[in-house]
Parts: C-alpha cells; sequence; structure tokens
C-alpha cells in the first residue's frame, strides 16, 4: 500500500510508491532525459563532457550524475561522461569511489584486522597469567 510522503525536488506531499518523486518531478526528469540523450546521440557531441553537455543542455550536472549512476547514459556509449569519487573527486563511471581509493581503503581494513587479532591474542596472553599478591 503507498503511503504518503514529500517529494525529495520540490516537497510537495504525494503517494509514494516506487519512487521518491511526485509525478510532476518524475515528468520534468524525464523531458531533461530525453533533452540530454538526444543531445549526446548526435555523433559530434558522443564525446562531450560533463560541463559541455550542462551548458548546452541547461540541465542540472546533479541530474545528469543520476542517471549515470542510474545505467540510463552509459559511459561506454559516451566515454567521457562520468561522477566525482565520494572521497577523492577524480572522475569515475561506476559505484561510489576510484579504484585508487578502493584499494586505500582496503588495505586500511588488513591493517584494521590484523591489529585487532593482535589484540586478541595479547587478550588471551594476558587471560594465560596467573597473579599473586602476597599481604
Amino acid at each position: 500500500m503507498a503511503e504518503l510522503a514529500n517529494c525529495s525536488r520540490c516537497d510537495r506531499l504525494f503517494l509514494k510508491g516506487a519512487r521518491t518523486i511526485c509525478q510532476n518531478c518524475y515528468q520534468q526528469e524525464e523531458e531533461a532525459f530525453r533533452t540530454v540523450y538526444q543531445f549526446m546521440s548526435k555523433r559530434k557531441n558522443r564525446e562531450a563532457t560533463m560541463s559541455e553537455i550542462v551548458e548546452n543542455t541547461g540541465v542540472d550536472e546533479e541530474l545528469i550524475i543520476k542517471f549515470i549512476k542510474e545505467k540510463r547514459l552509459l559511459p561506454s556509449e559516451f566515454p567521457n561522461i562520468g561522477y566525482p569519487c565520494s572521497y577523492c573527486g577524480n572522475r569515475i563511471t561506476a559505484g561510489n569511489l576510484c579504484i585508487s581509493c578502493r584499494e586505500n581503503l582496503k588495505k586500511d581494513l588488513q591493517q584494521y584486522e590484523a591489529q585487532k587479532e593482535r589484540r586478541i591474542e595479547e587478550d588471551k596472553e594476558r587471560q594465560k597469567t596467573y597473579y599473586s599478591f602476597d599481604d
């Protein structure tokens, strides 16, 4: 059953179903997508950068990034489009982190796990030790 919610774009009240935006905003997004796709489908515009797309279509960069993340605009078809890595800001075409940030995160997690294992081993050694106090 649908529930009442506020549209994340215009804050209007609507019945929330599969979308988090109202019908009016959805139609505006679809029109923006058609505008961007028509621009990008022309051969001369296939290698346009994000700033060129924004400049020529008037569609917000955030909305274009949303289309890329939803896989409606594919970087395999349009090689110069992408969005910033959540950590360092380098241009990426999938996920939230670039390869180097993913590798750094993985390395940090491995170091954390190794430290955690060492602490567990140290705690086990402390528990084996018997202390006696003489008064």
